[in-house]
């Protein structure tokens, strides 16, 4: 008889109800049987990954399994403290009365994830589930096939499906799965899908954790350092091949440094790529051929001032940099998830730069990252003006690799955040204990409030 979605879940409540994930020691146990799990199928991973999206064991290792082993070994060594009850000072309301925050998990959870990194986007939430004492059904992105089977006969391999399985499928799949009452959903991957996971959840009350994407800014002032921000500019659009949630998305320079930028972007794409950028192991693909399709597109919206270059058969697009866009085309609208890179031109004219900076800024949704290169101060001054879920002053990306931060989005980018303790808290609820003394029972809360004035003045 086959086991069906319903089924899995069910199964996961009633393990869930039998208290087995509760004891700390059961948590770091199965913590330790996932880092053994992962570097078993390292190789297997890696060669997925290199399958699915040309990613080369080096990149693969740094932004995939080396984040995941990190989560896993700071749970390990953390989750006893984490789990402990906290003693909370007691107002004058409530003496002799002792109050605490208990920590206890959710319950049976849901873990979806995207394609673009598929391992560490499934992988570090489930940490904080097990750290947190949850069961939890993970749902890998289908577009990339080769890993979510691999991670999916890891985690058979791995423990019991009443503890922790995969379920693999399509749109239809996660409907199925938005529709159960799970006590804690956590998403990554588009707004447009965030809608749908939170309307399912609305009808069960079900909580949730966001983590979406969005247009981030990446703002390079006159008082750069140029070199070295396109240095790093180059490397972060490029990493993954852009498709990253945090990837900045469009270029905010200012005039005086458009020429010098654009020369050091393009000399630094060769460093990094070599003359031939399709020719480099480190470069990854599209996804698919939609997304090819959709990511080239945008390369008739403004004037190629470098690269350009198009593969539909191996799905590549050249690292390019686009000018004369306009504000309202496709490209500076939809999250671009790929190597197009707009420029927007100001300048000092009429206003200063950073003030026009801050309401371009302003005038879209709120996005998930945001980067200013220039004077430290201004940069302040600017991320004091906007929003966003993240930033980065005089760099990018690599505000996620500090994993003692906390990661998430706001507004249209997301809610909701992980990483390290962070994750073992949103599997989590603070629940506060009240403890009363039974050898005292003061009359002040009684009715008639004999002592009412003596009440008001304590309270």
């Amino acid at each position: 008889m086959e086991t069906t979605i319903q089924d899995l879940f069910t199964s996961q409540q009633v393990l869930f109800r039998t208290d087995r994930t509760l004891p700390v020691k059961f948590r770091k146990e199965r913590l330790k049987d996932l880092y053994l799990a992962i570097r078993k199928w390292e190789p297997a991973i890696y060669e997925a990954l290199e399958k699915d999206l040309h990613k080369s064991h080096e990149e693969a290792y740094l932004t995939e399994t080396s984040i995941v082993l990190s989560e896993v070994r700071e749970a390990i060594s953390h989750v006893a403290r984490w789990s402990r009850r906290e003693p909370k000072a007691p107002s004058m309301a409530v003496l002799p009365s002792r109050s605490y925050v208990v920590k206890e998990p959710l319950g049976t959870t849901l873990i979806v994830s995207p394609w673009n990194y598929p391992v560490q986007l499934l992988l570090c939430p489930l940490v904080g589930a097990i750290a947190a004492g949850c069961t939890a059904i993970l749902k890998p992105s289908p577009y990339v096939p080769h890993v979510s089977q691999v991670i999916a006969d890891m985690i058979a391999d791995t423990f019991e499906p009443a503890y922790i399985t995969v379920v693999q499928g399509n749109r239809e799949v996660n409907a199925q799965l938005f529709d159960l009452p799970f006590d804690l959903i956590f998403y990554t991957g588009s707004p447009a899908v965030a809608h749908k996971v939170m309307e399912a959840a609305a009808r069960h009350l079900t909580p949730v954790v966001l983590e979406l994407g969005g247009k981030s800014p990446c703002i390079v002032d006159r008082t750069a350092n140029i070199d070295l921000a396109a240095k790093r500019i180059a490397w972060g659009k490029t990493l993954n091949s852009g498709q990253t949630c945090i990837a900045p998305d469009y270029i905010l320079i200012h005039r005086d440094v458009k020429e010098r930028f654009v020369a050091s972007f393009r000399q630094h794409i060769k460093a990094m790529h070599g003359e031939d950028v399709q020719q480099s192991r480190h470069y990854v693909r599209m996804v698919s051929d939609k997304a090819f399709e959709r990511v080239s597109s945008y390369l008739k919206q403004g004037d190629i001032l470098c690269g350009g270059h198009t593969d539909k058969a191996e799905r590549y697009i050249e690292p390019t940099l686009l000018d004369n866009v306009a504000p309202d085309a496709p490209v500076m609208q939809d999250e671009i998830f790929g190597p197009v890179f707009p420029l927007i031109t100001l300048d000092d004219d009429g206003r200063p730069f950073a003030d026009k900076v801050v309401d371009f800024v302003r005038s879209r949704p709120k996005p998930l990252a945001f980067y200013y290169y220039g004077k430290e101060k201004t940069g302040w001054d600017v991320i004091g003006r906007t929003s966003s879920g993240g930033a980065c002053i005089n760099d990018n990306v690599m505000h996620i690799v500090n994993t003692n931060m906390p990661f998430g989005g706001v507004g249209n980018s997301g809610m909701g955040h992980y990483h390290k303790r962070e994750s073992f808290e949103a599997f989590s609820h603070r629940r506060s204990v009240l403890v009363s003394p039974s050898w005292i029972d003061l009359p002040l809360r009684y009715m008639p409030y004999k002592l009412f004035a003596l009440v008001r003045h304590l309270v």
